[in-house]
């Protein structure tokens, strides 16, 4: 879109280019990725884009192009020789990941377990290569799968080096994942770092792209401080940067220093590191410590200058800072840094808040151009020098969920609603045509705070409701790093699609999701199980006390990953509220998850030993008794991808086996090349009616 006139123009057709292709796919590498980002579209579903948006280079079929963007018919340039508006680069075949040198000319990417660069002079390897275990370039499977990090190549801002992320998997134990339903196929190795086992060896090196051999000239970046820190959450090589505390380089410099995020494996303590580039000595620029964990947050921290902009908890809610003064006012939870602004009135940052967390908005934090920041913010004062309270301002707000990205002097706002997905350019108010299908489900949710937790819960009945008693079926994802209570449409096709089949649905965020602040948060520390099932059953309680039409005799919970072990959570100790439960993908041994994720909220198996069995499904001693003076068991179906390298098939087959072991009976229900996501179409629509035709046997219900 031009942001003057809002025309639109197409740029790369993801049919014309790859018309020549009577066959090929997608990279593994790729596949992996886009599982580790949920990414379940086809075409071109990533780019890479020069600051000012003139260039932009993405991956079709592992092959790689280059697109001029800003004027219409222009070409990349007389340098790849032609006319073309998108040309194709050379490369290995296998590419993913491609990243635009800072003249827009050179790209690097990942290829194999190595990076390479590409561009006019043709394309050659920069390190890395053919290894079992040695990658270069990736990032390592937590930090795609937890941190939010999925890439591990940077330029330098001007062209000269790559910082680039070594990972070594050696030390990580070795799982099989295999398809049963083809014998002959054999099984495929997978390095997963369980939780209470040894982590990859994560590293990073500069390196000289255009050397004649740069593996000899890589030289490496020490930031573990002797161990310290075992995970690099996040990095960053901005453009300009201010010396760090007490640096070499006393009143500025003309480029950025690599920023680096780490944190200790307890998660107790983050750091933000700077690295001297000429020397590689690492410098420590902020330090952040919570006696539970310190909380990751996307865009945080960013550099400005000699400033360090971060989000933090403070008085009871996430809030931004300065270096340390809080901008952001009392009760707004700050959720995300989304960029910077350059305006008239001086530098502003952007970012995603909220008072309600059923609703995100867009706000902008001036930040002052002379003078230090005094006191906490609280959206007053328009004062300059030093004293001057913080100011801010709602960029985008009302009902639903926003987002913004920033690029010069240009802001694109995201809104998404129960009504739609719209997306504008500023200044100017240009909305961007939607070419996306509109949905067939109309979701309708009503939106209430219920209980003693004040627990965010949503209501969906069937279109047009007649007002009688109905089956309940809750639709939670329930626990950590995951809201579902928004005003977002996107949330509840399929709640309301069940509501659609003669359910009120109920879906509910408990403590431990995102949106309410600190306190909320770690208020699961220790224990994944008791707190979160407890509050899935006080807001059903509180909403049929109020609401006749919900019948609790007939209550169900459907879920995938943590959802699907909230479900199944739900039937075995629940029984006397629950009476049928359909588990996906569930997590039932804690100890059999990812390190990042699980320790930080269970800490170590090994020391903490009691909080596995607090959260974990299969002991029976955890369930809830049966038979006289008990309940009577309640269906269970366990649906789960054998493809799955995130909660891996042992964890279904694990529960199957205490329940047969117990004598309780359940269904178990094999997907034969499905992953986490189940991103196949036939699959997924498939299994939603599998799901309703065992609620409605389970629950005894007609029609």
């Amino acid at each position: 879109m031009d942001p003057g006139s809002g025309a639109e123009q197409l740029i790369a057709d993801p049919g014309e280019l790859l018309a020549d292709e009577t066959a090929g796919g997608v990279p593994a590498a790729e596949l992996a990725r886009r599982e580790r980002v949920r990414e379940s579209g086809a075409g071109i579903v990533a780019y890479d884009a020069l600051p000012d948006c003139s260039r932009v280079c993405f991956v079709l079929a592992g092959r790689i192009f280059l697109a001029e963007v800003t004027a219409p018919g222009g070409t990349p340039g007389e340098e790849f020789g032609g006319p073309d508006r998108v040309v194709e680069l050379p490369s290995s075949g296998d590419a993913f990941d491609p990243r635009l040198g800072p003249d827009g000319t050179e790209v690097a990417y990942v290829s194999g377990s190595g990076l390479r660069v590409t561009g006019a002079g043709g394309d050659r390897r920069v390190i890395g290569g053919a290894s079992a275990t040695v990658s270069w370039g990736s990032a390592d499977f937590l930090a795609a799968e937890e941190m939010g990090r999925n890439r591990g190549h940077w330029w330098a801002p001007d062209g000269q080096r790559l910082l680039v992320c070594r990972v070594d998997t050696a030390p990580v134990a070795e799982w099989w994942i295999s398809s049963p339903v083809d014998p002959s196929e054999p099984p495929r190795p997978v390095r997963y770092p369980a939780a209470g086992t040894t982590n990859a060896t994560v590293g990073l090196a500069l390196v000289d792209p255009r050397a004649d051999d740069p593996d000899d000239v890589a030289v490496t970046v020490d930031w573990t401080d002797g161990g310290t820190y075992e995970y690099l959450a996040d990095v960053a090589w901005p453009a300009e940067g201010g010396p760090a505390e007490g640096g070499p380089a006393e009143g500025g410099r003309a480029d950025g220093w690599p920023m680096l995020v780490v944190r200790t494996r307890d998660h107790r303590t983050q750091a933000v590191l700077e690295v001297d580039p000429s020397t590689r000595s690492v410098t420590e620029r902020h330090r952040m410590v919570d006696e539970h964990w310190v909380d990751l947050f996307a865009g945080s921290p960013l550099q400005v200058g000699g400033n360090l902009l971060a989000i933090e908890p403070r008085d009871g809610a996430n809030r931004l800072l300065c270096d340390g003064v809080a901008l952001s006012p009392d009760g707004m939870q700050v959720q995300a840094i989304l960029g910077m602004e350059q305006g008239p009135a001086g530098a502003a940052v952007l970012v995603r808040a909220s008072t309600d967390p059923v609703d995100v908005d867009v706000v902008r934090f001036a930040l002052p151009p002379d003078g230090p920041l005094d006191g906490d913010g609280d959206g007053a004062g328009s004062g300059s020098g030093a004293g001057k309270v913080p100011s801010w301002e709602l960029v985008s707000g009302g009902g639903g969920v926003r987002s913004a990205a920033v690029g010069g002097d240009i802001t694109v706002v995201t809104v998404a609603d129960l009504a739609r997905t719209a997306t504008t350019v500023l200044p100017g108010g240009h909305v961007l045509v939607d070419h996306s299908e509109v949905p067939v489900v109309r979701p309708e949710p009503a939106f209430h705070v219920v209980g003693g937790r004040d627990l965010r819960s949503a209501l969906l009945l069937p279109t047009g409701h007649d007002g009688s008693p109905l089956p309940v079926l809750l639709d939670p994802y329930g626990g950590p790093q995951h809201q579902r209570v928004r005003r977002i449409r996107g949330e509840y096709l399929t709640s309301q699609w069940f509501a659609d089949q003669g359910f009120a649905v109920v879906v509910v965020d408990g403590r431990g999701t995102p949106g309410r602040g600190p306190a909320w948060d770690r208020a699961v520390r220790g224990d994944l199980a008791g707190p979160v099932l407890d509050d899935q059953v006080d807001a059903l309680q509180a909403l049929a006390a109020t609401d006749e039409r919900l019948d609790l005799s007939r209550v169900a919970m459907r879920g995938w990953s943590f959802g699907g072990f909230l479900s199944a959570l739900a039937v075995l100790r629940r029984p006397d509220v629950f009476h049928a439960a359909v588990a996906g993908a569930p997590v039932t041994d804690w100890r059999l998850y990812d390190t990042f994720y699980t320790e930080r909220y269970l800490g170590h198996p090994v020391t903490e030993p009691d909080n596995y069995v607090r959260s974990g499904l299969c002991d029976p001693t955890g369930w809830a008794p049966r038979g006289p003076g008990g309940h009577p068991d309640r269906p269970l179906l366990l649906v789960h991808g054998l493809a799955d390298d995130n909660v891996v098939v042992a964890h279904t087959l694990a529960l199957s086996r205490a329940l047969l072991e117990a004598g309780r009976p359940h269904q178990v229900l094999p997907l034969s090349g499905v992953t986490h996501m189940t991103p196949q179409v036939e699959v997924a629509e498939n299994l939603l009616l599998v799901q309703l035709a065992f609620l409605r046997e389970s629950l005894s219900l007609t029609g």
